[in-house]
């Protein structure tokens, strides 16, 4: 009998945490609940998680402060919770790491369903390596490591697929919406400046420091990586 996936909860709110262990546990899921910032990066930094539900507004420190401590030394899944529903807010949110942003209040469907997308995501193995190249840029889809001119290059989970996404179908544009749905794996519908955004965090990573751009806009179109 394989081992139930661990989600740790971090959210102040008693109701929403014993909310969100019962649906979780009745999924299958194992839970445990952090009720502030502090103790969440404790139990994230001394224990094995397949996901973290993560709440903004925590007291101790901040959760966007405890996603970015997390990406210190972890690529595990998380999605953030907030009451916050801004443009500028869920940039904040995704900026300091995090995979998804789920603003409340939240149908538990939806966020049940975003969970199992990431958590495919992350379980997704290969057997044989393979290895995509465009240009100087190389990417090991079995190993997730990425190098350019010899240089590697750190990314995270969700930027790594969008980036495999790109290399899979270098020299053809790619919409907005085909990116979400092949990347995110859902109907994100009217939420798509997420793409934008992680778009802005691969450009800093992989095209900036080398002065050769990859990955072009085609304006009012989507996206295209050329090589």
């Amino acid at each position: 009998m394989p081992h139930p996936q661990r989600i740790l909860v971090v959210e102040d709110e008693q109701d929403i945490a014993e909310f969100l262990t019962l649906e979780l546990e009745h999924e299958g899921y194992e839970t445990a609940i952090a009720a502030d910032g502090y103790e969440g990066l404790r139990l994230a930094e001394g224990d094995s998680w397949d996901l973290i539900l993560l709440d903004i507004m925590l007291p101790g420190i901040s959760g966007m402060e405890v996603c970015r401590r997390i990406r210190g030394f972890s690529d595990v899944p998380i999605i953030m919770l907030t009451a916050r529903q801004s443009v500028p807010e869920r940039v904040a949110g995704l900026d300091s790491g995090a995979d998804d942003y789920v603003p409340k209040p939240f149908a538990i469907e939806e966020l049940l369903a975003r969970i199992r997308v990431l958590l495919r995501r992350n379980q997704r193995t290969q057997t044989q390596a393979e290895v995509l190249a465009v240009a100087d840029l190389k990417i090991n889809t079995a190993t997730r490591e990425v190098e350019r001119a010899g240089h590697a290059i750190t990314l995270t989970a969700r930027e790594f697929d969008l980036l495999e996404t790109f290399a899979r179908n270098k020299n053809h544009v790619l919409t907005r919406e085909q990116i979400m749905e092949r990347v995110w794996g859902y109907d994100f519908v009217g939420e798509t400046n997420v793409v934008d955004v992680y778009v802005r965090y691969l450009r800093n990573k992989m095209d900036v420091p080398f002065g050769d751009p990859l990955l072009h806009t085609v304006r009012g179109v989507g996206y295209i990586l050329k090589g």
